[in-house]
């Protein structure tokens, strides 16, 4: 497809708020799986730590 102009492209040729709702649910779910991951490693390293008898470094 061509556009002419930003509004064109943002439109999505009325697609748009589907196109663009997609794109921002999947934003804040890869965000928020990439939060959950780092707070599980870092709860594992404070578990393994406990067990091993030392503080890990953060």
């Amino acid at each position: 497809m061509h556009w002419s102009n930003l509004t064109d492209f943002l439109a999505m040729g009325g697609y748009g708020a589907y196109v663009w709702w997609s794109f921002g649910i999947c934003y804040l779910l890869f965000v928020g799986e990439l939060i959950s991951l780092i707070r599980n490693r870092q709860a594992t390293y404070k578990k393994l730590g406990k067990i091993r008898g030392y503080e890990t470094p953060h």
